[in-house]
């Protein structure tokens, strides 16, 4: 079995970043051929500084690292190293149903925080998305909750494709987490945490030093009453009882007996003294190797040959299936 996910070079990864994808990532190198992108070409759709961009690459890389991914165990890659990616999906975009990016979701909520140009690239970064997924015939994406209309989409492709050019492309499958798969800003407990849309204090960096992960936490928006558990009229409490089911490795109705006769506020210390110490470690690894960017850098440059080796094959296979170019 193959895995393939990517994740975008954008602003500190957080808590959310953590929870739904890296941890996965993680765990999945142990189960399966996984090979892991960082995903530039996409960070580009929108307003960005190009040294920026390049930093938060290295940036990235050195998170992913210190969560644990090894190179021996695992193929990790920039997605601009290779040029597979946007071959493949200018010729998928061929299969692919204009009405279909019409209605992507993150389409329309990023178009709408758009003030000076709405990109086509962000218009087509569905297309890119299932191209980065489709070059490796991969078999499982790891994902979060927000991303499950763009599986969505790359499984139609990838059938729109074998029926009308032969089977070609294996029709991936999405892998998200029963829990954890949508982490809410600490704040604003109805708006997923973000980097770019949420609000400073709500989202808890990876890198924030032990105090400020405690403060976070301490401080986060709960609701009225004084239950630990989860309720649709409770999105702050339910939230961080899904973070504290994740960290501790037991089902959200197992912490909600454990602190059933806690207050929120004892409730919260208790989360904040798991997440710390879970995250601790990963933040002083990512310190001693986000500075070396030579071995970032040759880390990025291996793997990127390793993932050639494989996204060449099912281009040429893709062109020889549509007639582009010359025969075989």
């Amino acid at each position: 079995m193959r895995i393939f996910s990517g994740i975008q070079p954008t602003g500190q990864k957080h808590l959310g970043n953590y929870v739904g994808a890296i941890r996965q990532y993680v765990e999945g190198q142990d189960r399966a051929d996984a090979i892991y992108c960082i995903v530039d070409l996409h960070a580009i759709t929108v307003p960005y500084e190009p040294g920026e961009l390049r930093a938060n690459v290295y940036d990235t890389t050195a998170v992913l690292l210190a969560a644990g991914l090894d190179p021996e165990r695992c193929t990790l890659f920039r997605q601009g190293d290779l040029k597979e990616h946007t071959e493949l999906c200018w010729l998928l975009s061929a299969v692919t149903a204009h009405g279909d990016l019409n209605r992507m979701h993150q389409f329309k909520e990023k178009s709408a925080g758009q003030r000076e140009l709405v990109s086509a690239g962000l218009f087509l970064y569905p297309v890119l998305q299932a191209a980065d997924v489709l070059a490796y015939r991969a078999d499982e994406v790891p994902v979060g909750e927000d991303q499950r209309q763009h599986i969505e989409l790359m499984r139609d492709i990838a059938q729109r494709f074998n029926e009308r050019f032969g089977e070609t492309l294996v029709v991936p499958r999405h892998r998200i987490p029963d829990v954890g798969g949508r982490i809410m800003d600490l704040q604003s407990p109805d708006t997923k945490m973000s980097t770019t849309l949420g609000s400073e204090q709500g989202t808890l960096y990876i890198r924030d030093p032990d105090k400020a992960m405690a403060t976070k936490i301490m401080r986060a928006v709960t609701d009225s009453g004084s239950d630990v558990v989860r309720a649709p009229d409770k999105p702050g409490i339910s939230n961080l009882i899904e973070v504290m089911s994740v960290f501790r490795g037991v089902g959200p109705e197992d912490v909600e007996q454990e602190f059933a006769d806690a207050q929120y506020g004892d409730f919260k210390k208790a989360v904040a003294d798991t997440v710390v110490e879970a995250l601790a470690p990963i933040r002083d690894r990512y310190q001693e190797l986000q500075v070396d960017r030579a071995g970032l850098e040759d880390v990025l440059r291996a793997g990127a040959e390793r993932a050639r080796s494989i996204a060449s094959g099912t281009l040429a296979d893709v062109r020889e299936r549509m007639g582009v170019g010359p025969p075989d």
